[in-house]
């Protein structure tokens, strides 16, 4: 049974994370405005395809992934 309460545990860590980064990311103004972001509006259409800030956010959670697994 203790790997059923390490898996909880994790599993309510986890969902902590995403709560504050869900309440907190939008209050970041420069992330979805780097350069290398793709926008592209048109008419009737627009195209958002956020390249810099993905690289940033993956360079980001490998770091303290690494870091936690030390």
């Amino acid at each position: 049974m203790t790997g059923l309460g390490r898996s909880l545990i994790i599993m309510g860590l986890l969902l902590v994370v995403v709560g504050l980064a869900i309440t907190f990311v939008p209050r970041i103004p420069w992330l979805g405005k780097l350069p290398g972001d793709i926008y592209i509006k048109k008419d009737n259409f627009s195209f958002y395809f956020p390249i810099a800030s993905s690289i940033l956010i993956s360079l980001v959670l490998s770091f303290v992934l690494w870091f936690f697994r030390r």
